[in-house]
């Protein structure tokens, strides 16, 4: 029959070439489809279209800085006494070979870059999946329409082994599941950025050390300093992004990577090419046999072979799956191994230069170019780090476990690039004290390596999660992957932990810090967002208050902003027995964070009406991921606006449908304005009450452009948390005490997130007792 399409389930029984706008509609109005309860409301990405070898070959300068700069202290680090046995160094290169395969390429490369998140990756990647896939998020504005996203939906094999289902169960029944699950992430964030803190110290310490080949004048206190003087202009240029920088690190660092190779294969055939017998792991066992304890012991410092190895995980969101592949496979991976087979055949012949094993083993020609690149190479490296740490607090931030603190995106072009302050000089004080502290790269070693292993070891747990609940892989190849890269990982981790008194107590002071701050800034989140849900106003009281005739309804659009999603918040009456006026269309804001990496333009605002219609009162909540950010050719003011009259065009259509009885269970009529022929109407009812629809169409739509033109106010509601009266004292502390500190000193409102004027903004304060 024209004009009528039948909606089956989730799919659309629509001829594509005879309604090819038809069928878009349908689509839409699919989303829409939902209860009209006020209480129920709201609960592929595009591959990348550039050439994949571009991408790969822009992915070495932003990637490998920090992998790549590990030959300049690694050697040192696992030999801090010096080589006791010729055959040492053959053990070492065996060590560092087979730590480089499995955990770069088998590891990362093969496996964990199949869990990314729409693309994205890192820790919250992958807690962002098991959340998904199992509800044990404990983000409290969780609510179903969420699922309905596109970039929701997870792609899960057959449901062939019963374990994915227990386990799953198990998790969603366990409240200390959910905390443990949430504190591990939290912890693994912390953990990394401590990364963004060691990684700029031990890097640059290590580069500028490179001088004192060339003027044995040069002291450690000297060195020490030089490095400090470029940390603090590496930090203080910060602000201006690295758009342009990012043009220049992909050469320098592929010059460096050339020269590793070059330099690499040089010493291997001029010094000792019997070195290739290394490959063989009996030189590992013999080596355990010989040194014992302190074989156990250097791991700490051969762990650091694999720094930044993280990264190809965490950035991978910047490029694809197959170019990290591929710059890694083909580039980073065979150069780090050819410079260390380099250096071990140097200290073959020379075995007293194992404290400056790098510049000794550099040919003299190449020296200084080499020193060049190194330092070159260190910033970039640097660099790397602390724009991750900045992307690391966003995706905190977004789920409700970070304090507001401003995020300004430095680069129009890439959204990954973003820029936080009040972090940023946290972070370079952090790093300038670390490196006056400790004073030399085998001392920061201790401290960086427990680091590096504490968020290897948290995504191999995560992933195991992730094989079992959602890939669904066979039990033997989850009980091969936890005993050979797992078993490798915990006695990384034992061995760095041994050397916990000689700085590697520092990475856990500082997670412990940040990782108090996250979970005391969620909990009180949480027990606002519940008091906020158990005193919202009803439906009833929204229509009685906006019908109120000493209520004055003044011309402009209202945009009331609040965390609530779930309802009315408590303050907004508060207002209105303040200020007995409201205009003509109010609009109630609820900006939400879903645990994925983006929501889809056309998916970010979710619409209800507050009935009557005559009311022009509305429910909007806008919905984000926590990489996604605020386009600035983009006003969130307009987009709502024209959202928002898309909403109610489409509205119409779905009241009137949902008052049918469909014909069929399952089965639902959708008019799409086009006469439509049945027994129970004429054609002329049909075009009659289709013309009604268009004009209370019309209308409405004319009462939200004339009040948009009117004037445009947001409404912030700043409300402020106490104890209440009576309350145990650990609850006081928590929230009178550490809360309030940390919103009074970082915290930071919708208007600045949005860019609102303040001559259209206006505040309401309220206190809740919790």
């Amino acid at each position: 029959m024209a004009g009528e399409v039948e909606l089956r389930g989730d799919k659309s029984q629509v001829d594509e070439q005879e309604h090819p706008t038809l069928r878009n509609k349908i689509l839409s109005l699919q989303k829409l489809k939902r209860f009209d309860s006020l209480d129920l409301e709201t609960r592929t990405i595009p591959g990348h279209n550039t050439v994949i070898l571009h991408l790969a070959f822009q992915s070495i300068g932003i990637v490998y800085g920090d992998i790549g700069t590990s030959p300049l202290y690694v050697y040192a680090s696992i030999f801090p006494n010096g080589i006791k046995h010729e055959e040492d160094t053959m053990a070492a290169l065996s060590i560092l070979f087979y730590t480089l395969t499995f955990s770069t390429l088998v590891k990362y490369v093969f496996i964990v870059l199949q869990a990314t998140d729409n693309g994205d990756g890192g820790t919250f990647a992958l807690y962002s999946l098991i959340c998904r896939y199992a509800n044990v998020g404990l983000t409290p504005n969780e609510q179903a329409e969420d699922k309905n996203i596109s970039n929701f939906q997870l792609e899960l094999p057959s449901n062939r082994l019963k374990r994915a289902t227990w386990i799953k169960s198990r998790l969603e029944k366990s409240k200390f599941a959910k905390y443990l699950l949430l504190f591990v992430t939290v912890f693994g964030t912390s953990m990394l950025i401590g990364d963004g803190i060691f990684t700029p110290s031990i890097s640059v310490m290590s580069a500028v050390g490179g001088i004192k080949e060339a003027t044995p004048a040069m002291t450690q206190d000297r060195i020490v300093w030089i490095s400090v003087v470029i940390l603090i202009g590496l930090f203080m240029v910060q602000r201006f992004g690295t758009d342009k920088m990012g043009y220049t690190f992909a050469p320098i660092l592929s010059l460096w990577f050339a020269l590793l190779s070059g330099i690499g294969i040089y010493n291997f055939f001029k010094f000792d090419p019997t070195i290739i017998k290394a490959l063989n792991p009996k030189y590992i066992v013999d080596y355990f046999i010989r040194n014992k304890k302190d074989a156990w012991i250097s791991l700490g410092g051969a762990v650091l072979c694999i720094t930044g190895a993280e990264a190809l995980f965490a950035d991978v969101g910047h490029f694809t799956v197959r170019s990290i592949r591929l710059s890694t496979c083909f580039v980073a991976y065979p150069a780090i191994v050819l410079a260390y087979m380099g250096q071990t055949a140097f200290l073959r012949k020379h075995p007293d230069d194992i404290a400056d094993t790098f510049f000794k083993s550099i040919p003299g020609p190449l020296y200084w170019p080499m020193f060049v690149l190194a330092v070159l190479a260190s910033i970039i490296a640097s660099q790397s780090l602390i724009s991750g740490t900045f992307s690391i607090v966003q995706q905190s931030l977004s789920l409700g476990c970070f304090p507001r603190v401003k995020i300004v995106h430095t680069s129009a072009n890439y959204k990954g690039q973003v820029y936080v302050p009040e972090i940023n000089y946290l972070l370079m004080l952090a790093c300038v004290g670390v490196t006056l502290g400790f004073g030399s790269s085998v001392q920061l070693g201790h401290a960086y390596g427990l680091a590096v292993v504490m968020v290897m070891v948290i995504t191999s747990c995560f992933l195991v999660l992730v094989m079992i609940m959602i890939w669904k892989t066979h039990i033997l190849l989850v009980i091969l992957y936890v005993v050979v890269i797992g078993g490798m990982e915990f006695l990384y981790l034992s061995s760095v932990l041994y050397k916990i008194d000689q700085g590697g107590y520092l990475p856990l002071v500082l997670g412990a810090v940040l990782v108090t701050i996250m979970l005391v800034w969620n909990d009180v989140y949480r027990r606002k967002y519940y008091y906020e849900l158990n005193n919202k106003i009803s439906p009833l009281e929204v229509r009685e208050i906006a019908n109120n005739a000493k209520l004055c309804r003044i011309p402009g659009l209202a945009l009331f902003y609040s965390e609530l999603v779930q309802g009315i918040p408590p303050i907004f009456k508060h207002y209105v027995e303040n200020v007995p006026a409201l205009h003509s269309v109010l609009v109630f804001v609820s900006i939400r964070s879903l645990p994925i990496s983006k929501v889809p333009v056309e998916e970010r605002f979710f619409f209800r009406r507050i009935e009557p219609t005559e009311l022009h009162v509305f429910r909007c909540v806008a919905r984000y991921g926590y990489n996604d950010f605020r386009k600035e050719k983009e006003p969130f003011e307009r987009m709502l606006v024209e959202r928002l009259m898309e909403f109610i065009k489409t509205d119409f259509w779905i009241d009137d449908d949902n008052n049918k009885e469909p014909a069929n269970e399952g089965v639902v009529e959708v008019p799409v304005g086009e006469v439509i022929e049945n027994e129970d109407n004429s054609v002329g009812d049909q075009e009659e009450k289709r013309r009604d629809q268009e004009v209370m169409i019309g209308r409405e739509i004319d009462a939200v452009e004339e009040a948009w033109n009117s004037g445009v106010v947001h409404l912030m509601g700043e409300s402020e948390v106490i104890a209440r009266p009576g309350a145990w004292l650990g609850k006081r502390i928590l929230i009178d005490y550490a809360y309030s500190f940390l919103k009074r000193n970082l915290r930071q409102n919708y208007d600045k997130v949005f860019d609102i004027p303040h001559k259209k903004m206006v505040k309401v304060g309220m206190t809740y007792e919790l």
